[in-house]
């Protein structure tokens, strides 16, 4: 059995929502409410609100993807370019 890989990344500026709604494009499938699953990998996501600066305070969602390194490797890559146009 290969051996499990975790990536943990953290982007502020997108919602919980957008970040399911991206890894369901990514081939992933919604199983509970913060979780996505696809082929050889899972994604669960997290979020809060984090200060920036005296009065600003942003959305950051934090994904954790769990998968074998092969599947994890693109996914990850494409998730984060798709949260960093969105976000910021």
């Amino acid at each position: 059995m290969p051996e499990r890989t975790r990536i943990e990344r953290s982007f502020r500026g997108i919602s919980e929502r957008l970040a399911i709604r991206y890894l369901r494009n990514l081939e992933g499938e919604r199983i509970d409410e913060d979780t996505v699953a696809g082929e050889g990998w899972t994604a669960t996501i997290s979020a809060e609100q984090v200060g920036v600066g005296p009065t600003l305070s942003l959305t950051e969602v934090t994904v954790v993807f769990e998968g074998d390194e092969e599947s994890l490797e693109s996914l990850v890559e494409e998730f984060a370019r798709k949260a960093m146009r969105a976000g910021g």
